[in-house]
């Protein structure tokens, strides 16, 4: 359902895998961890234990590079039964800080798009993770001018989305959500009666996937590119 542009005055982009690559960073990091404990347990085993200590963590930790730092480390005690070493700790921590360290590249389009929407609409980041991690992929990004409004959540549920359109003094119909997460960047916002831009991205963690059957037929849209926003919202 194409969104009724003629209300909207707010468009939320998602940060991670929408506005900048970053995914694949953090399989990159998984496929490296399985390497280092390899003596301990299988690639496939390990990285069932990761997810499920991952979300046995997220409410503890939220989401973002620091979470899953931990989240590695217990893996490996609980992998090695253990026995894993100090050594094999600093490892761990030393893949956590490169991936931090990571430069996150923006999407194809980008620049582009925002700045085509920022002359007709309030533009804001709505994402989720650790705070000093998502300021400093913006801060590196160059395009946080384009945004009115930042809001790093620590989870994107109803209540936080409606909690955000209060703050921004909109209503539901007035705020559109552009996101590649289904579940995260699209489902409550069209729940709530805002509208929704679903932009896949090749890779995404488990825990995010939604199938298509599930989504309510109403306020969203599925397309292929960011730049195929722009003649919707012209």
């Amino acid at each position: 359902m194409h969104p009724d542009v003629r209300k909207i005055k707010v468009i939320g982009f998602d940060a991670d895998d929408t506005l900048w690559v970053n995914e694949p960073f953090y399989r990159e990091t998984e496929k490296q961890f399985c390497t280092l404990l390899k003596a301990y347990l299988n690639e496939e085993e390990i990285n069932r234990q990761l997810f499920q200590v991952e979300i046995g963590n997220l409410e503890l930790y939220g989401y973002g590079s620091k979470a899953f730092m931990l989240s590695l480390i217990e893996t490996a005690i609980l992998v090695s039964g253990g026995k894993v070493t100090a050594g094999e700790i600093r490892k761990i921590l030393e893949l956590g800080k490169a991936q931090i360290s990571q430069h996150n590249p923006l999407l194809p389009g980008v620049p582009e798009v925002l700045a085509t929407l920022a002359s007709r609409y309030r533009l804001i980041v709505a994402t989720k993770g650790d705070l000093l991690d998502q300021e400093r992929k913006l801060k590196n990004s160059g395009i946080s001018n384009f945004f009115h409004h930042i809001e790093i959540m620590s989870d994107k549920t109803e209540d936080h989305y409606r909690k955000l359109m209060n703050h921004l003094d909109i209503k539901p119909d007035q705020f559109l959500m552009v996101g590649n997460s289904l579940k995260s960047d699209i489902l409550p916002v069209i729940r709530l009666g805002g509208y929704g831009i679903h932009i896949p991205f090749h890779v995404t963690w488990q825990h995010e996937e939604v199938l298509e059957h599930e989504m309510p037929d109403a306020h969203y849209m599925t397309l292929n590119t960011l730049t195929e926003i722009l003649p919707l919202l012209g």
